[in-house]
């Protein structure tokens, strides 16, 4: 084997068996593993769950297919990365198939070295040369890849277990922690042949189950309909701290259900699915009363959850014509009436979300002030005056009166940009009248979008809701062939260069992209660089105080809500631990499952196994 030379880091440079982005006393405490877990939960059974939709691929990494159940960009169950992001510790990352990392002061570089006992499923042990390949196949195939590590030039292989990864900048704080989320793959599986000596390409979507080097493995599956997993027994990684007391499940079976009612009534019914994570304000307050709950056998639980907080939003497609206005795009937020929905549909459990970045110090409020005036001082001649001046506020509709009032307001500002209300249509100079396609996937949307579109019909508008099967709505969303979606954007505590994906503009024309709206904002874009490029943890707030609220007065979606809880409901078979982590709220694979519960489960209950 020939390693490529590199100049060797420097000796200040100390080997380090955490990163953080986020200092605390835990980051730097030593760790065997995590505070929650039981280290001598038993290993066993099944967990069953329900996936939605179908999968044509076990390639998670490029745009064409949709990828199973248990795989995913970051790993999943098959692969796994160089340093696992802490499940209870925001912006801290532990050893995984890494053992250690360093960086020079200027974070010009960064470098990882591999567990010596790293081994993919078939005993040949984890290399630096897999490291480079992934590097290099990951970031030319895969969009997420190429934006996350855009700053990263090369990775080089030192020896066969240390991996330099170099950088086009100085200052990235964030760039030698996430280079940990780097997912391995095996070169010399996917460099190989299949059974029929076909050479494999990572390149297409592939149904051969691959080699990986996690907890699990691909068992039986029947294409689109299940995928089961299975443990792998001789696991290399089982004692490595942030496995300690996770991955109990024998076998993970996941079963295809295209209807959200038939995936409710499989779990009221048992079998097919054993823990639900619980999305419905409705169905959470008045539908957890059949027999089994009732019984005692399928319990509800609530978990705090301070990841858990995101902008949850009617996302704008602003590659269509009709929403490239800002004061269109002002009067649609105007339109939304959150409290009466809160009411009358969600049982008030929801909280209306006001930020990109909400629950904590990344959101912003009052008006800019300070760093955070200094870092948009250069840019107010491109942006909204009221940005400077006033803060940002949605309406409230909490009387009669308040609904006429921002309604009035909207037909004003539709005006403005040039659309009039003739004939009950809401109509521009050609007569043309304003249409919005609501996308949806299920009966959901029509609950969070049918009162919104009949105030958009108030005003004029031929709004219109059209819900497509799952696979459908993933591959239009991914080619971005819609007008409104709601959409779901999570962001942590320490936001860096997947902001990229969310909001630049080089996304905004990448199919399969985080930036749904179609943003193109060259204030947007620099903002994102004064994020990835903050100083220090103050620098880092100012700058994301700053870019939150250019995208709000911009109004680039029309915010809905969030809640600080997770909602969860399970059979009663498994063991938990009496904490699970705050910060993300469940880990499921720190269950496991109770024989006994199991075995009087299946006694009462025929399709509960």
């Amino acid at each position: 084997m020939i390693w490529l030379t590199a100049a060797q880091p420097t000796a200040a440079q100390e080997w380090r068996t955490s990163s953080s982005l986020i200092e605390s006393e835990e980051a730097d405490a030593p760790f065997a593993h995590y505070s929650y877990v039981n280290p001598d939960a038993p290993k066993g059974g099944t967990l069953n769950s329900v996936a939605s939709g179908t999968y044509d691929s076990f390639n998670p990494f490029i745009v064409r297919g949709t990828a199973a159940a248990g795989l995913s960009n970051f790993g999943g169950l098959l692969w796994e990365t160089l340093f696992q992001q802490s499940l209870e510790e925001p912006g801290t990352s532990r050893p995984l198939l890494a053992d250690a990392m360093k960086h020079p002061d200027d974070f010009s570089s960064a470098t990882y070295r591999l567990n010596p006992n790293a081994r993919w499923h078939d005993g040949k042990p984890v290399t630096a040369e897999d490291v480079v390949w992934s590097f290099n196949v990951l970031k030319t195939n895969s969009p997420l890849y190429n934006r996350y590590y855009a700053n990263v030039t090369e990775a080089v292989a030192l020896n066969d277990r240390e991996i330099e990864f170099r950088f086009d900048q100085k200052g990235n704080r964030e760039l030698p922690h996430i280079l940990g989320d780097l997912t391995v793959l095996p070169k010399h599986w996917w460099e190989g042949t299949d059974a029929q000596g076909k050479k494999r390409d990572i390149t297409q979507p592939t149904l051969e189950a691959p080699l990986g080097s996690g907890p699990y493995k691909i068992g039986p599956f029947r294409p689109g309909a299940e995928i089961n997993w299975t443990r792998v027994e001789d696991y290399w990684g089982a004692d490595i701290a942030v496995n300690v007391g996770r991955n109990n499940f024998d076998r993970r079976k996941y079963v295809y259900i295209q209807d959200d009612n038939a995936a409710w009534l499989a779990f009221t019914k048992g079998g097919l699915q054993d823990v639900r994570m619980e999305n419905s304000s409705r169905r959470w307050s008045t539908e957890y009363n059949f027999p089994a709950v009732e019984a005692g056998d399928v319990l509800k639980n609530e978990y705090p959850a301070s990841a858990y907080m995101r902008m949850q939003a009617f996302a704008l497609n602003l590659r269509r014509p009709q929403f490239q206005n800002r004061d269109v795009r002002h009067a649609l937020t105007l339109a939304y009436d959150f409290e009466t929905q809160n009411r009358q549909a969600f049982f008030g459990l929801n909280t209306r979300i006001s930020s990109f970045y909400p629950g904590g110090e990344l959101a912003s409020s009052g008006v800019p002030e300070a760093r955070e005036l200094e870092i948009l001082e250069p840019f107010r001649d491109q942006l909204p005056p009221e940005l400077f001046t006033e803060p940002f506020k949605l309406p409230v509709f909490d009387t009669p009166q308040s609904e006429r009032a921002h309604l009035r307001e909207a037909v004003q500002l539709f005006r403005k940009a040039g659309w009039e209300i003739k004939g009950g249509k809401l109509v521009n100079a050609q007569g043309e009248q304003m249409k919005i396609e609501f996308l949806g996937s299920g009966p959901t949307d029509e609950i969070i979008a049918g009162p919104y579109l009949q105030n958009l019909r108030k005003l004029g508008i031929d709004a219109t809701l059209r819900i497509v099967d799952a696979s459908q709505y993933v591959n239009r969303t991914r080619a971005f062939e819609f007008d409104m979606i709601t959409e779901s954007l999570p962001q942590t505590e320490s936001p860096g260069n997947e902001q990229r994906d969310y909001w630049s503009t080089q996304a905004a024309d990448t199919p399969g992209s985080r930036n749904t709206m179609g943003i193109k904002d060259p204030v947007v874009d620099a903002l994102i660089d004064k994020v990835i490029f903050a100083t220090d943890r103050k620098d880092l707030i100012a700058a994301t105080h700053a870019l939150d609220r250019v995208l709000l007065w911009n109004y680039f979606v029309v915010p809905q809500y969030s809640r600080p809880n997770i909602w969860v409901a399970y059979w009663n078979k498994f063991g938990i631990p009496e904490k699970q982590p705050s910060y993300l709220g469940v880990d499921v694979d720190s269950w496991w499952i109770d024989p006994a519960k199991e075995q009087a489960l299946a006694a009462k209950y025929r399709s509960v196994n």
